[in-house]
């Protein structure tokens, strides 16, 4: 099956950091994590699979798939192995990841994420697909940016959080909707109960206190199948590195540091 080309972004020095992103966003999600990240080290991020200005190839999806993409990124653009970070769909690319390719991570971070979903969240995976594919991706989005954020992040002109979710508003309309589609499958497709036991590398899992789409109980479960991974919250929604990009990337930063 064709690989498909992957826009991505390098900025920094140091050790190599890969971010990745959410379901409907791209690489410009993580701005604020990366600028406070690139005075130490080599940040690398890069759009999904039909997602920014990579190529969106006709589907199915698998996280498989995306786990292969990831991969190949690190591989071509890391110079051996990375502190993997990613969010939502990201984080389950995490896991994929890890444990398909584990010489290719020195640690993984694993944010806002599942490890599995049961049969009344697939069903609301599949409505959505069926919307997207009919209606177009405007009738998803004012859905998706109330679990993406908390009302008052939503509404702050001063600190800027009302122009960001304006922009990601923009670029999740702007996403291919038959990509987007595809990649709802690979979500919901996800259960990485067994893997996660295999997984050996260093662990980090991030929740927000006000996520509703992947709650905290999300995030134990996550930390409790990984051996030796650690929990820690922030007080923010479901894109809690666009809400709060200064606490997560302190998190990391202490994190890697951890490691020695």
């Amino acid at each position: 099956m064709k690989k498909p080309y992957l826009h991505w972004a390098r900025e920094g020095s140091g050790p190599a950091v890969v971010l990745s992103h959410a379901l409907g966003c791209e690489l410009g999600m993580w701005d604020g994590v990366a600028a406070a990240l690139k005075s130490r080290y080599t940040v690398l991020r890069y759009d999904h699979r039909g997602h920014g200005r990579s190529e969106a190839v006709p589907g199915p999806y698998s996280m498989a798939m995306l786990a292969d993409d990831a991969a190949g990124f690190i591989t071509a653009q890391g110079g051996g192995p990375v502190h993997f970070v990613g969010l939502s769909m990201g984080g389950m690319t995490a896991q994929a990841l890890a444990a398909e390719y584990p010489q290719l991570v020195k640690s993984i971070t694993i944010a806002n994420a599942a490890m599995y979903y049961d049969e009344a969240a697939r069903a609301m995976w599949a409505a959505r697909v069926q919307t997207v594919l009919a209606q177009g991706m405007e009738a998803i989005a004012d859905g998706a940016l109330q679990r993406w954020f908390t009302p008052e992040f939503r509404v702050d002109e001063a600190g800027g959080g009302k122009q960001r979710v304006a922009a990601l508003r923009e670029r999740l309309v702007g996403t291919d909707a038959v990509a987007y589609a595809a990649s709802c499958k690979a979500v919901a497709g996800i259960d990485f109960r067994a893997g996660n036991g295999g997984i050996q590398c260093p662990a980090l899992v991030i929740a927000g206190t006000r996520d509703e789409a992947t709650p905290v109980a999300m995030s134990e479960a996550i930390c409790k199948s990984i051996p030796g991974a650690q929990l820690q919250t922030l007080p923010a929604a479901h894109l809690s590195a666009v809400e709060q990009p200064a606490a997560f990337a302190a998190l990391l930063e202490r994190f890697f540091e951890s490691q020695g």
